[in-house]
């Protein structure tokens, strides 16, 4: 089992939950983050830090979510590392829990 990034941190990209993982497993692209299933070593300690709630164990995705898992796992290999919290998009609490918007996500 690992942990998902979904679509509620698309245009948010908070970086809470990049502060407690022990193992560096997420990747940031320009507007959105994922999890590394191959270095994620299902801590959980991500979940709850999230404050879009964007975060779900792959067993646990939401309907409508389980696109995720294979987007996370794709582009964890193109996007570069992420260790440490960056500001969040300016506009995050703006899109956070918006409907709709994997045509937004940027690769």
């Amino acid at each position: 089992m690992t942990f998902v990034v979904t679509e509620n941190c698309i245009k948010c990209k908070f970086t809470d939950c990049v502060d407690v993982c022990p193992v560096d497993c997420f990747h940031e692209g320009p507007n959105f983050l994922v999890i590394d299933p191959e270095e994620c070593i299902d801590c959980s300690l991500c979940e709850p830090e999230c404050p879009a709630e964007a975060i779900f164990s792959a067993e646990e995705l939401p309907d409508g979510q389980e696109i995720f898992a294979s987007l996370n796992e794709e582009l964890a290999k193109l996007w570069p590392s992420i260790a440490e919290v960056r500001d969040a998009l300016p506009d995050a609490d703006d899109w956070k829990n918006k409907p709709n918007k994997l045509e937004l996500l940027e690769r």
